[in-house]
């Protein structure tokens, strides 16, 4: 993980103002001083970089959730934040859903070890958002996030993205598929598994909806989706056990649909291990999407919090997920400005053609579809 400057122009402007000791910019930094970690909005209402840093420092700690260490190169991340800064983490539930981090932001309101900050698939920061359990808080770098990649207020921003891909072992599968007609085929019988619930699992959920696209949906149409995995379970070919490091290194889940960064990821972690572990973005359904961050309005280490965002959207955090495999929101920048790790970049699964995304919207709308129709799909 390599962190760079997260000074934006305009912080830096503000600390030139500050050492010609003007009047004017005491005034403005007594006025930042007086904005409690909880309420800002900018590093610069605490008064800059340094005033956070020193204000989350104090706090001493940092409650996240459902961020497991293999999930995007998080284990690396999490440790150089810590090391870093002299912050203590307290990590809960590492192997649960986005649905998981919502109720614990409701549940756990009020208590030291409710959730500082969240990773959430898309249809979950939207649903958190609308319910105003998020406070509104831009990083130094949010004029390189693209406009519709972020709330305008800040509420939540896409930090990392992927494609649905389709991994599978190649010491167990004679011939690995490549897309989703290939799953039907009766040689995967019982081999096809799901990272999670999509009713729960913003992964599964994608999964879900890359089907659709490869059946005949669209981003308005979820329901060939949810129809094609009820074929895919009446075929027997459809695992009922969610796909894990854990289950893939026993041989339990031999085909998983997942994201490719995850998948990629696999590739590498279970190389000496005698797993031969493929991936394919499939070719009849590409599908991509970004997760999200967002700070818990009443985080119990507000300024942490802050803090944690601001080094995961520097250049630092930014290539530190591109290092797992994952497509941080800032690339684009990055590649442009010569700072993302040319090397890395490289290793990206390679997809062909344009992906566009689907609108807030209309995740909303096939989200309660989803609810409605996927448990009678699945065990009809």
């Amino acid at each position: 993980m390599k962190r760079v400057l997260v000074v934006s122009v305009a912080a830096m402007v503000a600390v030139a103002g500050l050492a010609g000791c003007g009047s004017s910019s005491k005034a403005k930094e007594k006025a930042a001083a007086t904005t409690s970690a909880a309420e800002a909005k900018s590093a610069a209402d605490l008064g800059g970089m340094d005033a956070l840093i020193a204000a989350a420092k104090k706090e001493g700690q940092l409650n996240v959730i459902t961020l497991p260490h293999d999930w995007a190169n998080y284990g690396e991340i999490l440790k150089t934040f810590s090391e870093k800064y002299g912050i203590k983490l307290e990590e809960a539930n590492p192997d649960g859903s986005s649905s998981d981090e919502i109720n614990a932001v409701k549940s756990l309101k009020g208590q030291d070890r409710a959730p500082d900050v969240l990773d959430l698939g898309s249809a979950f920061a939207l649903s958190g958002a609308k319910e105003d359990l998020f406070a509104p808080y831009k990083v130094a770098k949010w004029d390189e996030i693209p406009a519709n990649q972020k709330d305008a207020d800040g509420k939540s921003y896409n930090d990392y993205g992927g494609f649905v891909s389709i991994g599978c072992d190649a010491k167990k599968i004679t011939v690995c598929p490549t897309s989703f007609a290939d799953l039907l085929k009766p040689e995967y019988k019982g081999k096809v598994a799901l990272n999670g619930n999509p009713t729960k699992s913003g992964s599964a959920f994608a999964g879900v909806y890359a089907a659709a696209l490869a059946n005949g949906g669209s981003y308005d149409n979820i329901q060939p989706g949810i129809d094609w995995f009820a074929k895919l379970k009446q075929a027997g070919n459809f695992l009922p056990v969610e796909s894990t490091p854990a289950t893939i290194e026993k041989g339990e889940t031999p085909i998983s649909i997942d994201w490719d960064y995850l998948n990629a990821g696999y590739s590498d972690k279970f190389k000496d291990k005698g797993i031969d572990w493929k991936v394919a973005v499939p070719s009849d359904g590409k599908y991509a999407n970004y997760y999200n961050q967002a700070i818990n309005k009443s985080a119990p280490h507000p300024a942490a919090a802050r803090l944690w965002e601001e080094f995961l959207y520097s250049d630092e955090g930014q290539n530190l997920w591109l290092k797992g495999y994952a497509r941080p929101v800032r690339l684009p920048k990055m590649v442009a400005a010569n700072t993302a790790k040319a090397d890395l970049v490289a290793k990206l699964p390679k997809v062909e053609g344009d992906v566009k995304f689907p609108t807030p919207d209309q995740i909303t709308a096939v989200k309660k579809v989803l609810a409605d129709n996927w448990a009678k799909a699945i065990t009809s």
